[in-house]
């Protein structure tokens, strides 16, 4: 984790949440390339805080902002997606002071469903369930309501409308991005061709096995190869720039947003 977060900061990558992804509201500096760091299921090595209330230097969190420190501009940020004991916490206390913590900061904390079933497997009802149990859990902690879901295993229920929006009991949820695991990069949130309900996801991993093609190393080399096909960020949030040959890739939703040169 280390050694890819400095490679991506040496390399121009600026950190963004999931949430800003999908709404694209990604500021950050023109020339920077965002990238959305994600952790699945909130494991104990994912963050801790230390006896001062610090973040454990050997997390996720803590490298991170090791990292930061070294490379000024690269953005402390990352999305949490987490189940019903984030971080392996079981007190209710923890789990609260664990989250906050992260939300104050700048972090995303967000839906991973309750019980990180295979979201196929399961009847509608249950799956609205397994999403609204985990809702009701992230309002309690202070981080919702989510603005994205992460799909455990990234399998989509057979209905897929009740992976975005739905209700259980007195709890409704509405997603503005639900992310698959994946195996590629994501097309820009403002492309015609972005389904913001199966977004894709890299894996990060070196070059082995499976890997070889469908993980974090390739796909770094592969944008360093084809730098035109990386998002590049004009600097200012409220407009999306655009070479004048590539106009017919954006959605009409953006408006009077676009800039084309």
């Amino acid at each position: 984790l280390r050694r890819e977060l400095e490679r991506l900061a040496r390399s121009g990558y600026v950190p963004v949440t999931a949430a800003e992804f999908v709404t694209g509201r990604m500021d950050i500096p023109a020339g920077a390339h965002p990238v959305v760091l994600t952790f699945d299921d909130g494991h104990p090595s994912h963050f801790a805080l230390d006896a001062a209330g610090l973040p454990a230097p050997e997390t996720a969190v803590g490298i991170l902002y090791d990292v930061a420190r070294r490379h000024p501009g690269f953005r402390p940020v990352a999305t949490f997606w987490v189940n019903r004991e984030p971080f392996g916490l079981r007190d209710p206390a923890e789990q609260r002071r664990a989250v906050r913590w992260l939300v104050e900061r700048g972090f995303e904390v967000a839906n991973h469903t309750y019980a990180h079933p295979d979201l196929r497997r399961l009847g509608t009802k249950q799956v609205r369930e397994q999403i609204a149990r985990q809702e009701r859990l992230l309002l309690e902690w202070g981080a919702g309501p989510s603005v994205t879901l992460a799909l455990p295993y990234g399998s989509m229920p057979v209905k897929r409308a009740a992976a975005r929006k739905g209700k259980w009991r007195d709890v409704r949820y509405e997603f503005a991005g639900v992310f698959l695991a994946g195996a590629e990069p994501s097309v820009s949130p403002f492309a015609k061709d972005f389904d913001r309900h199966a977004i894709q996801r890299i894996q990060s991993n070196g070059r082995k096995g499976e890997c070889r093609k469908w993980c974090s190393e390739y796909w770094l080399g592969w944008l360093e190869r084809h730098p035109g096909r990386r998002y590049t960020s004009d600097g200012d949030p409220q407009r999306v720039s655009i070479p004048k040959r590539l106009r017919g890739n954006i959605s009409a939703k953006v408006g009077k947003r676009l800039v084309v040169y």
